[in-house]
């Protein structure tokens, strides 16, 4: 099993910390992760993405050019990358902030309206995690076990962050399985 995962976004919108926080939940289950990470010149607003790949086997090169998955928090992302997403992927979207974007018609497009599930629970910000959880919701691509044990550990540090981030993952998770989404 190999997943190829584009995350992309503004800056600001936590794209890098998503990247992140799944290869390192992929690596606490001994799986093999690439993180690779890209931005702009400009911190918050400018474009910022990065790729992610998952795997049983070792990895050959960190470089993405056919995702299987995209996760486009916003529009300019959902427009610019969903041309490389492979036949039947899955492009997981913020639909707080991405409407009116024509989706391929070979691909499964899902829309989460992260940013206004997170505002509900008092950070918009945070929408990252929301994304996130129903990334795992709709493809189990790591365990939720592997979260609290993550985010058990920051804790530990004394960050109340962690707790945080856990929580809008389970509203994440929570929001596709009630849902019931279909990828394709």
């Amino acid at each position: 099993m190999e997943s190829r995962i584009i995350i992309a976004g503004a800056g600001g919108q936590g794209i890098l910390f998503l990247g992140k926080v799944l290869a390192q939940a992929g690596m606490i289950e001994g799986k093999q992760v690439t993180w690779f990470p890209s931005y702009g010149a400009e911190m918050r607003g400018g474009t910022a993405n990065c790729t992610v790949i998952v795997s049983d086997e070792m990895i050959g090169s960190p470089v993405v050019l056919t995702p299987d998955i995209l996760i486009a928090m916003n529009r300019i992302s959902a427009e610019r990358f969903q041309a490389q997403l492979k036949k039947r992927g899955l492009l997981l979207f913020d639909s707080s902030l991405v409407n009116n974007v024509p989706f391929r018609e070979n691909i499964c497009p899902v829309g989460v309206p992260a940013t206004k599930i997170a505002g509900s629970l008092g950070n918009t910000r945070a929408a990252n995690m929301v994304m996130l959880g129903a990334l795992i919701a709709e493809t189990a691509l790591v365990k939720k076990s592997s979260f609290d044990r993550l985010f058990s550990l920051t804790h530990a540090a004394g960050g109340n962050a962690a707790a945080i981030n856990r929580n809008l993952i389970l509203e994440g998770m929570k929001y596709l399985e009630n849902k019931k989404s279909c990828y394709c």
